[in-house]
């Protein structure tokens, strides 16, 4: 059985896990590195599963879920090591979607 957890709980869970060790957490852009490596990880599951290139008998198996999820935790990581909250980084983005972008795509009928 799973509990929901908000932003806020996931970003105090990594930073009690980091907290734990003496080096905390990488530098800006170390983490910048590492969730570009991440980042090439996600891609390479993807063209997997959904495009052109099938994955070799020798390489192993990973999930699509799994990658999101080390790219969530070094986002995380990151946005903890330079004390942004991600949940209202979340509601800016959205506000600028919900105003400046509004008309920028086709709505489903009855979705206004």
């Amino acid at each position: 059985m799973s509990t929901k957890k908000t932003v806020k709980d996931l970003q105090q869970e990594v930073d009690t896990y980091i907290s734990q060790f003496k080096e905390g957490y990488f530098s800006p852009l170390a983490m910048l590195a590492r969730m570009t490596e991440e980042l090439g990880e996600l891609a390479r599951e993807i063209n997997h599963y959904y495009g052109e290139k099938p994955k070799k008998k020798t390489e192993q198996e990973k999930t699509i879920e799994e990658e999101l999820g080390d790219m969530l935790f070094v986002l995380i990581c990151l946005a903890n090591s330079l004390n942004i909250d991600l949940e209202t980084a979340h509601n800016r983005v959205m506000h600028k979607f919900n105003t400046r972008d509004k008309n920028r795509w086709t709505k489903i009928e009855g979705e206004e």
